[in-house]
């Protein structure tokens, strides 16, 4: 009973020693081909002409939204200058009306 029970376990470390060595194959042959693809994608030439073609579309749309935002920008300036302007005519008489005492504050 004791010799059975020997070597059963002799069998089952015989054959994970062998699952494992075969583990181990495996994944060295998982490595080599992993380094092989990445050296085959690091040399693969990529193709720059629709990179550069990509680039300059995004290049012009952005530099024609600066444009318009530029405008905007310069629009809304010249109405807050020309609301400034009346603004400030209104401050002057306003001022002018106190000291000369036709309006009390």
């Amino acid at each position: 009973m004791a010799k059975d029970v020997t070597s059963g376990v002799k069998a089952i470390e015989a054959e994970a020693e062998k699952v494992l060595e075969d583990a181990r194959a495996r994944a060295d042959e998982i490595l080599v081909n992993a380094k092989q693809e990445a050296g085959n994608i690091l040399s693969a030439e990529l193709p720059m002409d629709e990179v550069k073609a990509e680039c300059e579309k995004i290049i012009s749309a952005a530099e024609k939204q600066a444009g318009k935002e530029a405008e905007r920008s310069k629009k809304k300036a010249s109405e807050i200058d020309a609301n400034a302007g009346e603004k400030i005519e209104s401050f002057v008489k306003l001022i002018a009306s106190i000291v000369i005492g036709a309006k009390q504050t």
